[in-house]
């Protein structure tokens, strides 16, 4: 009885690799979402990349997947993955900005503009156009 180790192929393959690419025709980039059809509901499911190729499931691109469209009479569901990082929204970019602009805001002497430790009145306004560091302060229109 011999014995044999594993089998070594005699032709290196470059056409497996270990990065999952986009399903879609002439796309090789690597796929970030999987589609699967439900037939019976006619809904069509976006989600996030499937641990395992799945044989009745679609693996995306972030631009295919981005551009998906089910056929008529059918429903797209989008599912998003909670550990994915998310985009800013306008409120988290108005939060940012209401920060730098208390940070650049000088802090107030004790007694106040006039008062002991003030040096009178101020001459201009340093929350609008002044400077600090390589930030520049404006007041939104509404303030």
């Amino acid at each position: 009885m011999s014995r044999r180790g594993p089998l070594k192929s005699a032709v290196p393959s470059n056409i497996v690799s270990p990065v999952r690419r986009c399903s879609r025709t002439a796309c090789g980039r690597s796929a970030v979402a999987t589609l699967t059809y439900v037939y019976a509901d006619s809904t069509a499911v976006l989600g996030p990349l499937a641990t395992y190729a799945e044989p009745h499931c679609y693996d995306l691109c972030a631009e295919h997947s981005e551009r998906l469209t089910a056929p008529r009479g059918w429903e797209v569901v989008r599912l998003t993955d909670p550990s994915a990082p998310t985009r800013p929204s306008g409120d988290d970019l108005e939060a940012l900005a209401n920060a730098v602009r208390e940070a650049a805001r000088p802090p107030e002497r004790p007694g106040g503009p006039g008062g002991p430790g003030g040096n009178g009145p101020r001459g201009t306004d340093q929350a609008e156009g002044g400077r600090r560091g390589h930030l520049r302060v404006l007041r939104s229109p509404d303030s």
